[in-house]
């Protein structure tokens, strides 16, 4: 079983998505697809005269920026993956934390002040996924989820985690726009923790693959098994990055 977390610059790329569903469709495994929200969010937060903020990389959400991250999360984005899988050929159905109580969260609370409506994962519905899976169909999962009084914003990366720990999963695979963690213009196969921190200290991890590289180590934490980093044609071959824990 495979959790695939399509992050935003990914999801913004039209061609990535078709790509990407084209990969899908041709698996012999159903896969569960969590996806974040790319840039449109903060567009539309600064066309209703919200100037977004973050936090350590968290949205701070106040009552407003979260009905604007659903309608982007859970509609836009999450209806424009459900019809470019179906349009490949793969059967898929759309969702978010929020739909039969997938997800639940409570409150985030964060020691550099308050983030508003941004939850923390606290339980999977596994079930609700198994269910769908056994009818070959692909989960695409919004990571807008449900707290004890109502919606909560959540980290795409943090609800593909706590996923792909709820279901005991093969792998939790980062489809991303490069083939892997790259060292001297090669892919590194296999990346320890203890070796990710110590490339990230000497920056031959940098850029925009230190928060994968983040993720992914995130994901060793919750209890994921392996997390992976690859693209499209390493999605389609096995190949990328592993990270995993010391052997």
């Amino acid at each position: 079983m495979l959790v695939l977390k399509i992050g935003g610059n990914e999801i913004d790329d039209e061609q990535f998505l078709t790509r990407l569903a084209r990969v899908v469709a041709q698996m012999r495994e159903t896969p569960v697809i969590v996806h974040g929200g790319g840039k449109e969010i903060a567009e539309l937060q600064l066309r209703f005269g919200v100037i977004p903020r973050f936090v350590d990389g968290l949205r701070v959400t106040d009552d407003t920026s979260l009905a604007i991250a659903e309608m982007v999360l859970s509609g836009r984005v999450n209806k424009r993956i459900v019809a470019t899988l179906i349009a490949a050929g793969a059967d898929a159905l759309g969702l978010s934390g929020v739909d039969r109580a997938l997800v639940r969260v409570e409150k985030m609370h964060h020691p550099s002040g308050d983030l508003g409506r941004v939850g923390k994962v606290v339980h999977v519905r596994a079930p609700v996924l198994h269910d769908l899976l056994a009818q070959h169909i692909v989960p695409v999962i919004s990571p807008i989820s449900l707290g004890d009084d109502g919606a909560y914003n959540v980290n795409a990366d943090s609800v593909a985690c706590a996923i792909a720990s709820a279901l005991n999963a093969e792998a939790l695979v980062f489809v991303t726009n490069v083939a892997g963690v790259m060292q001297d213009d090669h892919v590194i196969p296999v990346l320890t923790v203890t070796h990710a921190e110590t490339l990230i200290k000497a920056q031959v991890i940098k850029g925009g693959m230190i928060p994968k590289v983040r993720a992914a180590l995130d994901a060793m934490a919750s209890g994921v098994r392996v997390a992976r980093i690859t693209n499209l044609e390493g999605l389609a071959c096995g190949e990328g990055t592993i990270v995993q824990r010391e052997v």
